[in-house]
């Protein structure tokens, strides 16, 4: 009286295929959301350190130049992985490249 019939045995065996799809459809708000992160966030910063990487290969003597610390000077002396910045009449710094934020028009420095 109280208890149904269970007519509906046979249905996870005919729902198979779109239990599949259903899978696939809960996954896509996850893959949305890399895409939308890869072209917001990932994307534009490679971009910038691609940029940076190149502008610190360009440096040359005599450059002027802006450091991560606020230092303004001109470039004198280029090694490898370090250089020197003139930051007042015969007052030298040593600094690594990548510490090189900005290189400024020539004559910003007097």
């Amino acid at each position: 009286m109280f208890i149904s019939s269970a007519f509906a045995q046979t249905a996870p065996a005919a729902a198979a295929g779109g239990d599949m799809q259903s899978s696939l459809m809960s996954m896509l708000p996850l893959v949305l959301m890399f895409v939308v992160l890869y072209f917001v966030m990932i994307r534009p910063q490679m971009k910038k350190q691609k940029e940076h990487r190149a502008m610190i290969d360009a440096l040359a003597k005599g450059d002027e130049v802006v450091t991560a610390g606020g230092l303004l000077g001109k470039v004198t002396k280029l090694g490898e992985g370090y250089l020197s910045v003139e930051v007042a009449n015969g007052i030298e710094v040593q600094l690594q490249r990548s510490a090189v934020v900005q290189v400024l028009p020539k004559g910003t420095i007097k």
